[in-house]
């Protein structure tokens, strides 16, 4: 069992039943699955970005990504429909927990500048979005054979009813928010 699985089966659940009245163990809020999605625009012009991308995604996580394509043409981009313009990775159980304990113990704290992450980026359904704008904060990418600094989307979705319970959530695995 991961570090963070035990943190919260042993610390997290009862100071949350605690905090928010629960009757039952089974009413408190768990990350159920965390996606990570790299946007790579500029796969349109050039095809090999994109497996790059793919690469760099599958050091981070230790899983295979999809391929995300576009929904619709646009012709400003000399976009169609149906193009590779990007990947995602939906990481579950044990992955997600070593993932987010790499990201919360390593990754963030390599941030240049880093302050602590916007509270504010909660969906109102108790879901949090956190944009990072350079993947070598990440130990396993390998900077000289980075080609592009491209950025990506976290996505941690949380069972919580409320933003409140799950920036609790949050902050309790150690999430860094800012003050």
């Amino acid at each position: 069992m991961n570090r963070l699985q035990e943190k919260y089966r042993n610390e997290i659940t009862p100071s949350l039943m605690e905090k928010f009245n629960y009757s039952s163990i089974m009413e408190t809020p768990s990350i159920s699955k965390i996606v990570i999605n790299i946007g790579a625009g500029d796969a349109v012009s050039n095809p090999k970005v994109l497996d790059n991308a793919v690469s760099e995604l599958t050091q981070i996580t230790g899983q295979r990504p999809v391929i995300t394509k576009a929904k619709k043409s646009i012709a400003t981009y000399k976009l169609r429909e149906g193009m590779p313009i990007g990947c995602k990775v939906t990481l579950r159980g044990k992955r997600m927990y070593d993932f987010l304990d790499k990201l919360i113990s390593i990754s963030l704290p390599r941030v240049r500048d880093f302050r602590g992450i916007n509270p504010k980026g909660f969906d109102g359904r108790g879901n949090y979005t956190l944009g990072i704008k350079e993947q070598l904060i990440f130990p396993e990418i390998d900077y000289d054979k980075v080609s592009k600094i491209r950025g990506m989307d976290i996505v941690i979705v949380t069972s919580a009813n409320t933003d409140q319970e799950a920036f609790e959530l949050l902050s309790q695995f150690g999430m860094p928010f800012r003050r």
